[in-house]
């Protein structure tokens, strides 16, 4: 019977459901935050196009406005031609054309002055020359905006044509002004929740940033760094805007897309941990329940075995006294210690036992002994203590017998009832070694661990139990270690155990 092996066929089982599920969730996450992702993007190269829409038309409406500067400049030019024209106008010459280009002018400031700058004239302005005489103060730097245009009207003697930008042009360049503002502001906010930052042409100093957190005292380092992270996800955007010159649009994936990105794993890590906690707690109550078990299984075994044990040794003085030959008493008085060691054994189980320094070689030989009686005689059981002198170490001596009971037991069915088992004790400072060695059939490497487990048998009519006793005798009221040592196929198996020696 090898409940084990059933119990890891299952545990096999729905470890592979278990990674179906994993992964067919997995790959579903994946699909979908890759359909979202893809979306995310297309969003993203979308509103980068409409940047670069956006920046050509910025540009566009610049050069028409420039334009329109340029031909406001003719104009004045053309108008400094007119009065230079008047100026030199001869007695029977026609002025009218002059005067027609002078007089058709609605919209270009002009003002004309001597050579000290004294107003002779003005066309288009807010003020009156009756009470402005000269070309000064803020009035000379309002007009200064453009080089006068010098007008020779006789010899030597200049006229001085002065203007600016007409009302028209002024309105239009503040229109401009707030085009170009609202195209910064609207690159920084986007829609698509892109974290974007401008910068100026050497790609050093930041302009403008939206959807990305930048302190008070960014630091050139750190703008570096900022600016060359963002430049590995995409290519800036270069764009060039009148009165702000190159600049540089730097933008990388929204925030949203990147926590898409890290869902599936997330996903997979709450699972991972979900299971492994579930896992958890289901082994403790197992272990709970099992050593509710064997605790409620021990008692009642050393119960159970209370009454006939009585009943025994009063028959062993009933025999006594009827002239039966005594070593035959003596033998049967030896079962019946036997029997009360065992029922003092699973006493113990359940409860913390009380551990004794004892003479480990004589605790160990005292129980080969009574075993070698009844074995068969094709096993030889030797005891060795490789340190030569005692080895004291704190032990329960009735559940240490058990399991030196138990290994040896399963070394004579590995052995078929025919073979040599040795015990080697040996001490080194702080520990003691028990290695207890057969000929058997020997296991396999993967079976090392495994027939520790409860269940695990390679017996027919076998429970699983007695290694299952042994590592936890040893384990969990000695506090020491048990493990298959080495192991050969057809040549033997031995088992080391580790105690602590008492402490001085």
């Amino acid at each position: 019977m090898n409940i084990y092996s059933s119990k890891q066929r299952w545990k096999w089982f729905l470890f592979v459901v278990v990674i179906a599920i994993f992964v067919v969730t997995f790959i579903y996450s994946n699909v979908v935050v890759k359909r979202i992702a893809d979306e995310e993007r297309h969003k993203i190269t979308i509103w980068a196009d409409a940047i670069q829409r956006k920046a050509a038309l910025v540009n566009y409406t610049e050069e028409f406005f420039e334009s329109i500067r340029a031909e406001e400049r003719r104009r004045a030019n053309l108008l400094a031609k007119a009065y230079n024209k008047l100026a030199k106008a001869g007695d029977h010459e026609d002025i009218g054309f002059y005067l027609d280009i002078i007089s058709n002018n609605k919209t270009i400031p002009i003002i004309l002055t001597d050579e000290n700058r004294k107003i002779n004239g003005a066309i288009n302005v807010e003020f009156s020359t009756d009470t402005v005489k000269y070309l000064e103060g803020e009035l000379l730097e309002e007009f200064s905006q453009y080089s006068p245009i010098a007008i020779n009207y006789y010899g030597n003697k200049y006229s001085y044509l002065y203007y600016k930008e007409s009302r028209i042009y002024t309105d239009l360049r503040d229109v401009l002004e707030d085009l170009i503002e609202s195209f910064f502001n609207e690159v920084a906010d986007n829609s698509a929740s892109v974290p974007v930052i401008i910068t100026d042409s050497t790609k050093t100093k930041i302009i403008l940033s939206g959807n990305i957190k930048l302190d008070d005292n960014f630091s050139s380092h750190q703008t570096d760094s900022l600016i060359f992270d963002m430049s590995l996800y995409n290519n800036p955007i270069e764009i060039y805007i009148s009165g702000v010159g190159t600049s540089y649009v730097f933008y990388k994936e929204s925030k949203l897309l990147s926590q898409l990105r890290l869902f599936p794993y997330i996903q997979f890590a709450a699972i991972a941990v979900f299971l492994l906690v579930s896992y958890l707690l289901f082994s403790i109550a197992r272990k709970s329940e099992q050593d509710q078990v064997w605790v409620g299984m021990s008692k009642e075994t050393a119960h159970q075995l209370g009454t006939p044990l009585s009943s025994l040794l009063g028959w062993i003085e009933i025999l006594k006294s009827q002239n039966v030959d005594q070593s035959v008493i003596q033998e049967l008085k030896k079962d019946v210690d036997r029997l009360d060691i065992i029922t003092q054994r699973f006493s113990k189980i359940g409860s913390d036992p009380e551990l004794k320094d004892e003479n480990l070689y004589e605790v160990i030989e005292g129980f080969v002994d009574y075993l070698r009686a009844r074995t068969s005689k094709k096993v030889n059981i030797f005891v060795i203590n490789l340190d030569d002198k005692e080895i004291i170490v704190p032990i329960n001596k009735y559940l240490f017998e058990w399991v030196i009971e138990n290994l040896c037991k399963n070394s004579i069915d590995a052995m078929s009832g025919e073979g040599n088992i040795t015990i080697e004790m040996m001490s080194e400072k702080s520990k003691v070694f028990i290695d207890v060695s057969d000929t058997g059939k020997g296991i396999t490497k993967k079976e090392y661990k495994t027939i520790f487990k409860p269940g695990y048998t390679t017996k027919l009519r076998g429970w699983g139990l007695g290694l299952t006793l042994v590592y936890r005798i040893v384990r969990k009221y000695h506090k020491g270690d048990i493990f298959v040592k080495t192991s050969q196929i057809g040549k033997g198996t031995s088992i080391r155990i580790i105690l602590k020696k008492p402490k001085k």
